[in-house]
C-alpha cells in the first residue's frame, strides 16, 4: 500500500512537473539561466546571467504551409539530461575539445485542431545556449512545408552589431559595426558588443537539409528569416526532423567569443571511420598571377595551368616543405562566359597543354599532392552528375584534395545558393568526396556550422571576403580590421580559406588595390586566421631570397591548444597556439589602422623549458599605407617568466616561433 501511494505521489509529482507554466535549466556553472514558458497559446524562451537579462521573451515556433504553429501552444512533456565529455578531433585550435551542457527538452502540444507536438530542445553551456526544433512525425505532421520561422532573439539594449548584409554575394562582404536598430537584414553570425563585460555572437550549427538563416530585425529584436525557394517555400521537410541550432555565444571578454567550441559540439561526432588520410598541410598554387590578370584560366597565350607552370611550382613546393599544388583552370569550360554558361564545364578532361595524368604522378614522386579545382559556375546539378567519375579519377591518381567554386548566386533551376536546394547539394558533395578520401575546400560555398566535426574533410570554406580582393577590389581591397573582425564572426563555423601570404604589392591590373597590412600582418595572418590548409598565396617567384618566407614554410597549421590573450573586435587580436604533438608554439597578432603595444607574459610555456624565440615585426618605419614592407627578425632565449613588448605598426602584425629546446 505504501509502495502504491509512493508512485501514485511520484506520478502526480511528474506530471505536474511536466506540464508547469515555465521551466528552466541553467549552465553547468550556474551562471546562464533560460526560462521557457507558454503564454496565451504562444511559446517562449529569455536567457539570463545571474541578474543580468541576455535575451528578453522571444517567440518561438512557424508558419506552416497549411497554418500557424505559433500560437496554439500549451506545455507537455518535460525532459532533462546532462552531459560532460570530452572528444578528440583529426585537426583544428584544439585537440580536445570538452562538451558540457545540461539539456532541457519541451513538447508543445497544440491544445485543439490537429492537436500537433512540436519539441524544442535546449542547451545551456558555460559558454553560451543553444536550442533546436524537433518535428516528431505524427498524424498531420508528416511531411510539410516551412513558410516562416518565427524565432526571435529580444535583446534588452541596442548593441552594437559586427555584421553583413543579407543575401551578399557569397558573404564576401566587409564587416561593418552599427547598433542592431541601425542595420539592415544581416546574414549569420553576427557579433556583438553590449557593454564591458558582455560578449555576444549569434548564429546557426549542424545546418543540414535546411534553409540558411539570415537576421531580420525590428527595432532591437531579431528575427530568423530564411533564405526562400524560389515558389516561396522556406523548408520543405521530409526525412531531416530537426532543424538547426540557433546558438548564442556569451562572453565576458571578446576573447571568450574566439574559445567557444559551441558550433563544434552542437554538430554531430565524426561519420568517417578511418580519418588517417585527412591530413593538414599548407601548399602553393597557379592562382594569383590570374587574380592580377597575368594569367587566364582559359585558353590562350596566357593560359596559367600548363604543364610547364606546374612542374616549376610543383618544384617549388618539394623543395620548401609544402604538400599540396592548386591548380587552377587545367580542364575544359572556361573558353567564354562560364559564370553564365557552367553546364560546359567538365571535370574530367583536361586542356591539351595541362597533362593530367603525368603531373599527378610527378607530384606523387616528388612528395606532392596536386589540388583539382572544380569552378562549377554554379550550374550545381551538372557537377553532380559528373561528380562520381570525377572523383574517381582524382582517387585513382592520388590526388586528395579539391577545391570547389560557385560563382553564381543561382544554382540549379534559379534556386538560390543558401537556400535549402543549396545546402543539400554542398552536402552531396563533402559526402561524395569523403567515400573517395577526398579533402573538400569550398568556395563559394554555405556559411560554416561546425559541421567539421561531422565531416572532418571539409578543411576549408571561403564564404567571405578573402585576400583575392586585395588583387582586384577596385577600391582598394580590404580595410585593415577586415583580419581583426573575421575570427569573430565568419570564423566561428568553421576554418577561413582566406589564402595568406602575399609579399609583393605591386599590381598593375588596378593600380593601388593590394594587401592594406604590412608584411608582418601577412605572416601573422597565419595564427589569426584558423585554417588547417593554408596557402602561401604569391606567385613562387615573390617568396625567392626573403627571409620572412622561413616562417610560412615553417609554421604548423594544426593545434594542441589555443589561447587568446588580447583581444578586441574589429580592432585587434593576438592568437597563441600550440603545434600539434610537440610543446613549441607560435603567435600571431594583427592591429587594424591604429598601432599598438603589447605586453605578452609566456606563462603559459610549460615550466623548466627553455625556448628560441623567432620575432617577425613590423620595422620602424612601417606604416601600411606608406611603407609595408620593413620587417626586424629577432631572436632571443625566453621561459614562462619571460614578458615581450611587441609594437605592431598601424595596419601592422606580429608573428612569433618559440620553439622548445
Amino acid at each position: 500500500m505504501k509502495r502504491t501511494l509512493f508512485l501514485v505521489l511520484m506520478f502526480l509529482v511528474v506530471s505536474l512537473l511536466s506540464v508547469a507554466k515555465d521551466v528552466k535549466v541553467s549552465s553547468p556553472d550556474g551562471a546562464l539561466t533560460v526560462t521557457i514558458g507558454v503564454d496565451g497559446g504562444k511559446a517562449w524562451y529569455q536567457v539570463m546571467r545571474g541578474q543580468e537579462r541576455i535575451i528578453d521573451r522571444s517567440p518561438l515556433g512557424f508558419v506552416l504551409g497549411d497554418g500557424d504553429f505559433k500560437d496554439n501552444f500549451k506545455m507537455g512533456k518535460v525532459t532533462r539530461l546532462s552531459l560532460d565529455e570530452t572528444w578528440s578531433q583529426p585537426w583544428g585550435e584544439d585537440a580536445q575539445v570538452r562538451n558540457h551542457y545540461n539539456e532541457l527538452r519541451v513538447r508543445l502540444q497544440e491544445r485543439n485542431g490537429h492537436k500537433r507536438c512540436l519539441d524544442v530542445v535546449f542547451r545551456a553551456f558555460d559558454d553560451g545556449v543553444a536550442f533546436r526544433y524537433e518535428y516528431p512525425r505524427q498524424p498531420g505532421l508528416q511531411d510539410f512545408v516551412i513558410m516562416d520561422e518565427v524565432t526571435q532573439f529580444a535583446l534588452p539594449t541596442d548593441a552594437q552589431a559586427w555584421s553583413i548584409p543579407a543575401l551578399q554575394a557569397y558573404y564576401e562582404g566587409i564587416y561593418t559595426r552599427e547598433p542592431v536598430s541601425k542595420k539592415g537584414n544581416m546574414s549569420g553570425p553576427i557579433a556583438l558588443e553590449v557593454n564591458d563585460s558582455l560578449y555576444m555572437a549569434i548564429m546557426e550549427a549542424n545546418l543540414t537539409d535546411y534553409s540558411t538563416m539570415n537576421l531580420s530585425h525590428e527595432g532591437t529584436t531579431l528575427k530568423v528569416d530564411l533564405v526562400p525557394w524560389k515558389n516561396g517555400d522556406r523548408v520543405r521537410v521530409g526525412d531531416t526532423r530537426v532543424s538547426p541550432w540557433r546558438a548564442i555565444i556569451i562572453g565576458r571578454k571578446a576573447a571568450d567569443i574566439l574559445l567557444s567550441r559551441m558550433a563544434l559540439n552542437l554538430n554531430d561526432p565524426c561519420k568517417i571511420e578511418d580519418t588517417s588520410w585527412v591530413k593538414p598541410t599548407k601548399y602553393v598554387g597557379i592562382w594569383w598571377a590570374m587574380q592580377k590578370q597575368l594569367w587566364t584560366w582559359a585558353q590562350g597565350d596566357r593560359h596559367g595551368a600548363t604543364t610547364a607552370n606546374a612542374k616549376r611550382y610543383i618544384d617549388f613546393a618539394a623543395r620548401h616543405g609544402f604538400g599540396g599544388v592548386l591548380v587552377e583552370g587545367w580542364n575544359y569550360g572556361w573558353d567564354g562566359d562560364w559564370g553564365r554558361y557552367g553546364d560546359k564545364f567538365n571535370f574530367t578532361q583536361a586542356y591539351p597543354d595541362y597533362d593530367l595524368k603525368g603531373l599527378a604522378n610527378y607530384a606523387r614522386e616528388r612528395g606532392v599532392r596536386i589540388i583539382a579545382h572544380n569552378e562549377t559556375g554554379g550550374a550545381a546539378q551538372n557537377y553532380e552528375n559528373q561528380m562520381e567519375d570525377a572523383y574517381r579519377l582524382y582517387h585513382s591518381l592520388g590526388i586528395n584534395t579539391v577545391k570547389t567554386g560557385y560563382v553564381n548566386p543561382h544554382f540549379y533551376n534559379g534556386e538560390l545558393q543558401h537556400s535549402q536546394w543549396g545546402i543539400r547539394h554542398f552536402r552531396k558533395v563533402i559526402e561524395t568526396a569523403a567515400r573517395y578520401q577526398l579533402m573538400i575546400v569550398n568556395h563559394e560555398g554555405a556559411m560554416p556550422s561546425g559541421i567539421q566535426r561531422t565531416w572532418p574533410n571539409l578543411i576549408g570554406t571561403e564564404s567571405m571576403r578573402g585576400q583575392e580582393w586585395n588583387a582586384f577590389d577596385r577600391a582598394g581591397g580590404n580595410p585593415p580590421y577586415h583580419e581583426c573582425i573575421l575570427p569573430f564572426t565568419r570564423g566561428l563555423g568553421g576554418p577561413m580559406d582566406f589564402t595568406p601570404g602575399i609579399f609583393n604589392y605591386h599590381n598593375d591590373s588596378v593600380p593601388g588595390t593590394r594587401p592594406q597590412t604590412t608584411l608582418a600582418h601577412q605572416l601573422a595572418e597565419y595564427i589569426v586566421i584558423y585554417s588547417p590548409g593554408h596557402m602561401a598565396a604569391d606567385q613562387i617567384e615573390n617568396y625567392e631570397h626573403q627571409p620572412a618566407f622561413k616562417f610560412i614554410e615553417e609554421v604548423p597549421t594544426n593545434w594542441e591548444r589555443t589561447l587568446v590573450p588580447h583581444a578586441a573586435m574589429g580592432k585587434y587580436v593576438v592568437y597563441a597556439r600550440q603545434e600539434r604533438g610537440t610543446d613549441n608554439w607560435y603567435i600571431g597578432g594583427v592591429t587594424d589602422d591604429q598601432p599598438r603595444d603589447f605586453s605578452l607574459p609566456l606563462d603559459f610555456l610549460t615550466d623548466g623549458t627553455r625556448y628560441q624565440a623567432i620575432v617577425y615585426e613590423d620595422g620602424p618605419d612601417a606604416d601600411y599605407r606608406t611603407n609595408p614592407y620593413p620587417m626586424t627578425i629577432r631572436r632571443l632565449e625566453v621561459d614562462r617568466s619571460t614578458v615581450l613588448n611587441l609594437h605592431l605598426a598601424s595596419g601592422g602584425g606580429v608573428a612569433i616561433q618559440l620553439l622548445a629546446h
